[in-house]
C-alpha cells in the first residue's frame, strides 16, 4: 500500500445513528438523513453515497486522461453506478458496476480512456481486489 506524500484534501464527517441516522460534513456542504436500503425511508444510504462519489471521481479521472491525451470528451459523458450490498457466508459485502457512457466517441478510444481511468481513479484503487467490480462501456 502506498503512503500519501501530500494530502490534497481531507473529508471530515460526523455520523450518528448508523444506517438509520444522519451524517454531515464539518463544512456543512453535506447534511443528509440516512435510511437503511430496501425499506421505506426518507434518507439516502451509504451505498448510494459511495456510488455517487465513485462515479464522480471516475468521470473526473476520464477527463484527466482525455486531457492528457488531447481527446475531446462528449459533453454528455455520464456514468450510471450501481453498488450492491449483499451477503456471502453470513458476512456483508459490496459489489459494483460502473456503466460508462461516452456517446459519439470511437469505442476503442473510449475503452482506452476507461481502462486508464480505472488505473488512476482513487476509488478504483481503493476497491481493487477488495470487491467485485465490473466496468461497462455502454
Amino acid at each position: 500500500m502506498k503512503k500519501l506524500e501530500k494530502v490534497l484534501y481531507a473529508a471530515k464527517t460526523h455520523t450518528t445513528g448508523g444506517r438509520d441516522g444522519a451524517s454531515r460534513t464539518d463544512d456543512g456542504r453535506l447534511d443528509v438523513k440516512l435510511s437503511p436500503p430496501g425499506i421505506l425511508g426518507t434518507g439516502t444510504n451509504p451505498e448510494q453515497l459511495f456510488a455517487a462519489g465513485w462515479s464522480a471521481c471516475f468521470l473526473s479521472a476520464i477527463k484527466i486522461v482525455a486531457g492528457k491525451t488531447k481527446i475531446a470528451l462528449p459533453t454528455d459523458s455520464a456514468i450510471d453506478a450501481e453498488v450492491d450490498l449483499g451477503t456471502a457466508g453470513g458476512d456483508y459485502f459490496l459489489q459494483a458496476r460502473l456503466n460508462v457512457s461516452l456517446p459519439g466517441l470511437n469505442r476503442e478510444v473510449a475503452q482506452t480512456l476507461v481502462d486508464a481511468a480505472h488505473q488512476t481513479c482513487p476509488y478504483s484503487k481503493a476497491t481493487r481486489e477488495n470487491i467485485d467490480v465490473i466496468i461497462n462501456l455502454v
